[in-house]
């Protein structure tokens, strides 16, 4: 028994020791933590993202609560992006100034909405007769498109991003048949951008309303005839409820490109890091909303066909002609607005000459060949 004792006297020191390094590790673990996790709450970066596109719009606005998502995804949740669809936050259309002034730092939406305040927008969305998704691509990534964006975006103290892409569009929906040029005369259609204009020149009267008030307006008769995407998301919009006739192509959205816009000193004040994952998050969506677009447009199109029985028609070369002199008609327009505007269609010229000759040696005959060799 005394010699327990004398080993418990002996051991007694190694146990406050223990003890006191263990208080002592503890006392350290917990003031690393209490250190830790209030930088991790300084480095979280708070995103109002407003956008034009009605909520779980399919293709739209789905592509843009992805692309927020992603944003989240690819933080580990230091970017909480707070997403506001259409009309909860702000009108479609109020979603520009709602970003240049700072009181929301990013937007969702089709660049071309913005022609009104400088005619030079409409390029980074479509214009007619213009880029398809992978010439768009190409110029704004090598042949100085981002270059001229930025300095037509910094002029409203924006910068921005491809961000998505609905690839070549129908022409639209008709109650009638378009036979020639002249039978767009006093026709109102919903066409935003410059191929509203060029329906103008033909004698139409081009109307500019966001996706959720097309499908009443066209039943109403308060327009004619109207376009919007491509069969997946006509479909959706029951397009083929109010008019017979769906027209292609479209020569006023062969490749229509959504842009992230972001306020720019919001944006520079994110670490290089930071700016980089939001550019590469929405060159994702760009490649993803394409790939599910052309996924989901063809099964789409034979419903309608099939199930609802919509004719779908061809312009014919006199409309397309007609399309194509009204187009140069507003070109003019645009190049004299604005130094900038005059620069930016310049660029767009030469990058669809040399970027639509290889497609043209390319992408387009290996399709046409392909198709008739299989009875595609």
């Amino acid at each position: 028994m005394i010699k327990d004792k004398k080993c418990l006297k002996h051991k007694s020191p190694s146990r406050r020791k223990f003890i006191k390094a263990a208080a002592t590790t503890g006392v350290v673990a917990v003031a690393a933590s209490s250190l830790a996790a209030p930088a991790v709450a300084a480095d979280r970066v708070e995103i109002a993202m407003v956008t034009t596109w009605p909520r779980d719009f399919p293709g739209l606005g789905t592509g843009a609560q992805r692309f927020a998502q992603r944003l989240t995804d690819m933080s580990d949740g230091r970017f909480q992006v707070q997403y506001f669809a259409s009309g909860e936050r702000v009108k479609a259309f109020d979603s520009f100034d709602e970003v240049a002034s700072g009181n929301a730092q990013m937007y969702h939406a089709a660049d071309y909405y913005w022609v009104g305040k400088d005619k030079a927008w409409g390029y980074y969305t479509a214009v007619p007769f213009g880029f398809t998704y992978t010439e768009m691509n190409a110029w704004i990534r090598f042949a100085g498109g981002q270059q001229l964006w930025d300095e037509l975006a910094d002029k409203f103290g924006l910068k921005n991003f491809l961000c998505g892409n609905t690839g070549v569009q129908m022409g639209g929906w008709f109650n009638k048949k378009i036979k020639s040029p002249k039978d767009f005369k006093g026709l109102k259609m919903r066409m935003p951008g410059l191929g509203g204009q060029v329906i103008g020149k033909l004698g139409g009267s081009p109307v500019s309303l966001p996706g959720g008030q097309i499908y009443e307006n066209l039943v109403s008769g308060a327009i004619d005839a109207t376009e919007w995407v491509g069969p997946w998301n006509d479909e959706i919009m029951k397009f083929q409820e109010a008019a017979k006739y769906y027209y292609y192509p479209g020569f006023h959205e062969p490749g229509s490109a959504l842009a992230a816009g972001c306020n720019k000193s919001w944006l520079e004040s994110l670490s290089k890091s930071d700016q980089t994952m939001i550019e590469a998050a929405a060159a994702m969506e760009n490649d993803v909303m394409m790939a599910e677009y052309n996924a989901k447009n063809g099964a789409a199109l034979a419903r309608l066909i099939n199930d609802h029985g919509v004719k779908v028609m061809e312009f014919n070369d006199k409309v397309y002609d007609g399309f194509a002199k009204a187009s140069e008609e507003v070109f003019e327009e645009v190049q004299a607005s604005s130094d900038l505007a005059a620069r930016t269609h310049a660029s767009f010229v030469k990058a669809r000459k040399d970027i639509g000759g290889w497609a043209n040696l390319s992408d387009s005959p290996y399709i046409r060949q392909r198709n008739r060799a299989l009875g595609v």
